[in-house]
């Protein structure tokens, strides 16, 4: 859990991704569609990946990618950040967190 902490600290957004995830490459284009440049973790190409992937699985992330942060915060994967879009929800979290300038 600290080491997520630390990765997420003081970045607006972060996604935890894999390289073959089609699911994380979406969130990332999505939240990149709204002007956001999201810090991406590619686990599958992290020497310290598995370990990552780990702490994310005991955070409750199920599956463990994609797990997205916005302002230090736990989002949650793809279905959260669907959700939290259709309900035009999302865009006023990345200008909270100071990702976006609208």
């Amino acid at each position: 859990m600290d080491l997520i902490t630390s990765m997420v600290a003081e970045r607006p957004v972060v996604i935890f991704s894999k390289s073959t995830c089609c699911l994380s490459h979406s969130m990332t284009t999505l939240i990149r569609s709204f002007g956001a440049n999201p810090t991406i973790y590619e686990l599958d190409e992290m020497t310290n990946g598995q370990p990552i992937e780990s702490a994310l699985l005991q955070m409750g992330c199920q599956p463990s990618v994609p797990a997205v942060f916005i302002g230090q915060k736990f989002i949650g994967g793809s279905k959260r950040v669907m959700s939290l879009h259709l309900r035009n929800e999302l865009v006023p979290l990345l200008i909270n967190a100071r990702a976006i300038w609208i």
